[in-house]
């Protein structure tokens, strides 16, 4: 099984709420009943899959504190560079999938 994908849960809750509309313009209540569960599909998929990259932002901060921790402590200016970089990916990625209303 794929991993949910944000761009892919747009498509099909867009296609769906089109399917939906012409289900209701032309009275196909099959159409209708259909648009409305691939959009319900795809809203589920793009929650899902921003869901996931949250947690892996949530993982990348905690690694990259721990790098940045463990090279401060030891003296090691790289490990400690590649911690802060790690946990400013982690906020960005936590960030883009962070849910706004």
């Amino acid at each position: 099984m794929s991993s949910p994908s944000k761009t892919s849960g747009q498509l099909h809750s867009t296609k769906g709420n089109v399917k939906e509309t012409l289900g209701n313009t032309f009275g196909s209540a099959n159409l209708q009943q259909k648009g409305a569960a691939e959009h319900r599909a795809g809203q589920a998929e793009y929650n899902a899959a921003r869901a996931q990259g949250y947690a892996e932002g949530t993982g990348d901060r905690v690694t990259g504190k721990k790098d940045q921790v463990v090279g401060a402590v030891t003296g090691d200016r790289s490990q400690e560079a590649a911690g802060n970089l790690r946990q400013d990916k982690g906020n960005a990625k936590q960030d883009a999938n962070r849910k706004m209303f």
